[in-house]
């Protein structure tokens, strides 16, 4: 079996906000032996994104090939980056590829950077490019890594993990607009973007399935694009990063009512220590701090009617999918 740890809770509070009901809860502490991954100790906290510091995202690859930037890629182990099978072709040869960690800008000197080369790319055995279900790929490196203040292992979330209406961060090189590139020097770029759940992605964008989980601005402005694939979308769990999503398809960058599309790292924890071996990828359950009220049994000393209230507005909104305006 993989990892697996698990968080304390700390105290509940309730909120109202608009037409639905949430529930959040702070999360106080994590047990001992959970800090071996998710640490970001430069991080002081893409399309609508700003420059992000470096070492703020110690597990963020770079992926080369003929010496050019196409896709991204995170760290889970010392040896193994996880990415996106649509960034290669059926057959891949690792030999093509070059993978760089603590990276910060794709044309300026990269002090604390390390460049691997890489010996097996792993794509997943039911992927498919129509409609994208299971875009998932593993990369092993050709030797092991030494973790740095700007290389560190990212945090997955494991089977069973809850995401609601929680902010995540996605982080890349890709383009800041469709066919617009990153502008000199090329920085990374860091955008916060909220979930969509999946019920109303697919009525926006179709062809969403269970392995897929779906984030952006409904107003646009703010989203992964070209050259972000395969890059992580990570939410914070205490002081721990856990990455919820592979960055994987859209239609177009940041537009409106049309978020993007992210493959569900949790649905694929079987399929990642079948591949990485027994330990070597730590797997963190992620329970989502803000979540709507579906049943009186959630919250039993609410009041009543409020609680009704609040589901015939939520259940009026989203009986039908509606084409966006």
């Amino acid at each position: 079996m993989s990892l697996t740890c698990s968080y304390y809770l700390g105290y509940l509070m309730v909120l109202v906000k608009s037409s639905c009901l949430f529930l959040t809860f702070d999360l106080v502490s994590s047990p001992p032996g959970c800090d071996s991954c998710g640490s970001a100790p430069l991080n002081t906290k893409i399309v609508g994104g700003e420059d992000a510091s470096a070492g703020a995202w110690p597990w963020q690859v770079s992926l080369h090939e003929d010496g050019s930037h196409f896709c991204g890629g995170s760290l889970i182990n010392t040896e193994w980056v996880l990415s996106a099978a649509h960034c290669f072709p059926s057959t891949p040869d690792p030999a093509v590829y070059t993978v760089y960690l603590g990276r910060q800008s794709q044309e300026l000197p990269n002090p604390n950077e390390v460049s691997v080369s890489v010996s097996q790319v792993i794509l997943h055995p039911e992927y498919n490019n129509l409609p994208n279900n299971n875009d998932m790929a593993l990369l092993r490196l050709s030797s092991p890594v030494t973790f740095t203040n700007f290389i560190q292992p990212v945090c997955l979330a494991a089977e069973g993990s809850i995401f609601n209406s929680d902010m995540m961060w996605v982080t890349g090189w890709g383009t800041i607009y469709s066919g617009v590139p990153l502008p000199s020097p090329q920085n990374l770029q860091e955008v916060d973007v909220p979930m969509v759940g999946n019920t109303k992605c697919d009525c926006l964008n179709g062809g969403i399935t269970e392995n897929m989980m779906c984030a952006g601005q409904l107003e646009g402005g703010k989203d992964s694009c070209q050259g972000d694939s395969g890059g992580p979308m990570v939410i914070r769990q205490g002081s721990t990063w856990i990455q919820a999503g592979v960055v994987s398809f859209g239609q177009g960058c940041a537009l409106p009512n049309l978020p993007g599309v992210y493959a569900r790292v949790s649905n694929y924890q079987n399929w990642i220590t079948q591949h990485v071996g027994m330990n070597n990828a730590s797997f963190i359950p992620f329970t989502s701090t803000t979540f709507y009220v579906n049943t009186f049994n959630d919250i039993p000393n609410l009041f009543l009617s409020n609680v009704l209230f609040f589901l015939l507005v939520q259940i009026y909104l989203f009986r039908n999918c509606r084409p966006p305006l």
